[in-house]
This record gives C-alpha cells, structure tokens and sequence, in this order.
C-alpha cells in the first residue's frame, strides 16, 4: 500500500503540467455494456480460480523445505509477478462491471499503466530465467548446483525487477507529457499504454514507437533467448541413451512449455490485434488483450499442480 502511495505522488506531481482536473472514464467493453454483469461471471470465477490456485502452490512451496531450489523459488517469482498482474487490473473491470464505477483520475490511471506492464515484462523475464534453470539442469548437471547457487538466484530476480521498472516507467512518463483536449473516456478495462495516448491531441509518435520498442525488447528477444534454451534442450535429450531417460527429462520440462505457450499466445494475438487489428471489432481487440492478464495467471499454477508431480502429490494431499 505504501508503495501505492509512494507512486501516486510522484505521479501526481508529474502530471500537474497538464492539469488534468476531471477523471478519466473507463468504459469496459465498448458495444456490449449490456452484457458486463453476465461478462463479470466468469470473470470472477477466474479471479477467484487465480487467487487459490496461486496461494495454494505458493504456501506448498513455502512449507516444504525439500522444495527450496532454484526451479521452485522461480516458479514462485513467476507466479507472485502474475498474481500481482491480476490484482493490478481483475479489481477494477469487476467495479465496472458491477458498479458502473468507470471513473479514474489521471494519477490512478498512470499508476494501475505502471504496475501492469511493469508485472507483464517482468512475468516474462522469469519465463527466460525458468529455461535458463532447465538449461542448465539438462545440459549440464554436474554443474547445476554450482551455477543456481541462492546468490545467482538474488540476482536473476534482481535483473527481473530493474528490467521491468526501467522498461515500465516510461509508459507514464511519456503518457504524461501528453496534451488531453477533452475527450476523457478511455475504451478499455483498464489504463493500457496506447489506449490513454489515443486520448491525447498531440503527437503520440514516440509514444506509438516506444511501445513497439519494448515489445520488440521483451517479446521479440525473450522469444528468441526461450527457442535457443529449448532447441539445446531438445537436443541434448535426444541424444540421452533409453527412451524412459528421454521422457523423464522431456516431462520435467512439459510444464514449462505449457506456460510459456499460455503466457505468450495470448499476449501476441493482443499486440497484433491493437498494432495491425484496425478493421476488427473493437470489443473484439479489447477482450483479447484483456487474455493475457487473466488467462496466464489461473492456468499456470493449474499446469504445474498437474504436470509437477511434488506439487502434484502436495496438492491431492491437501484435497
């Protein structure tokens, strides 16, 4: 709370250049706010999926000793950054959606902008820390407990956390400098990046060709580091000598396929659908970017709670 508080000042302070008095109006779903209470029924089931799922492996891992290495304590920095994803804007579509409270000031706006592409590039940092940790137990074994000592640990969720702040807190920054003549009504579930800067009369250029920086940045290059991790995986496996050592290994690395596959997809169809989708539905574009924020954090848990047989067998001990 206090860190919320922290940042609303700060940007609270940098947005008094535009003098922006009224607040902004989250719509939800343009074309179908007839349809936002019976839209809020799975939506709710889903956050409340997420949250259990989440707390529920995070609590397993915590409580077993056994489960404190490098894998587990990435697994849970992934799904602490999702879990944080989800809280940052399930809240507010549901207050939408129930309540009609669409109004946000331009300081709440930059805030939730912040924390939720923040939560977005460090979820996906983590994916490329998880290869990097099957990379190193696969391709060389004998060195995994030298290489993933708890120092190398701290410092890959260091590199998280500093990758995401520098990369995130230009979205508010730019967004700040902008000029908003008027129009205050924002056609999204939250305060994505280009969907304020729409907003604005001025120039969005450098805003337009910052996004598509860090998409290129985070998407493009993490995309490229996970194939070279998995490709060496792949390989080094196929050269493993019986056919149980090759689906022993090839198991152990099928949950983190699974997440990586239902943490990118979803995040891709919506940068497509905003960047290249101008013809498409806009209710249409705005359900699909809200995919990545939902989706991801309720599966991930869900995958790794079947495909983990630690978890596994923790979690139907539980039930």
């Amino acid at each position: 709370m206090s860190c919320n508080k922290f940042l609303l000042v700060i940007m609270s302070n940098l947005s008094r250049a535009n003098q922006i008095s009224s607040p902004f109006i989250l719509i939800g779903i343009p074309g179908m706010e007839e349809m936002h209470v019976w839209i809020s029924i799975p939506l709710c089931c889903m956050y409340i999926v997420t949250i259990s799922a989440n707390i529920t492996v995070l609590l397993i891992i915590k409580a077993d000793r056994r489960l404190h290495q490098p894998m587990y304590l990435l697994l849970s920095m992934l799904l602490v950054t999702e879990l944080s994803q989800s809280n940052a804007a399930i809240p507010k579509m549901l207050l939408i959606f129930w309540f009609k409270l669409r109004d946000i000031t331009f300081e709440e706006c930059l805030v939730q902008m912040f924390f939720i592409h923040l939560f977005s590039i460090m979820g996906s940092s983590v994916l490329v820390t998880m290869a990097f940790d099957r990379y190193v137990a696969i391709c060389l074994p004998l060195r995994y407990s030298t290489i993933l000592t708890n120092s190398m640990i701290v410092k890959m969720g260091l590199f998280v956390i500093l990758r995401g702040a520098l990369l995130a807190f230009s979205f508010p920054i730019l967004t700040r400098r902008l000029t908003f003549c008027g129009n205050h009504i924002i056609e999204q579930t939250y305060c994505e990046h280009m969907a304020v800067a729409k907003l604005s009369c001025g120039d969005i250029r450098i805003n337009s060709v910052y996004g598509l920086i860090v998409t290129l940045l985070v998407a493009g290059l993490d995309i490229i580091c996970l194939t070279v991790s998995y490709t060496m995986i792949i390989m080094t496996v196929l050269r493993l000598p019986n056919r149980e050592a090759r689906y022993k290994v090839g198991n152990t690395c099928s949950a983190h396929v699974g997440v990586i596959l239902v943490g990118y997809i979803p995040a891709l169809f919506s940068f497509m659908t905003q960047r290249f989708g101008a013809s498409s539905v806009p209710s249409v574009q705005i359900l699909i970017s809200n995919l990545y924020l939902i989706i991801p954090p309720m599966l991930n848990p869900i995958i790794y709670g079947i495909k983990n047989k630690e978890i596994h067998k923790k979690v139907m001990n539980l039930i």
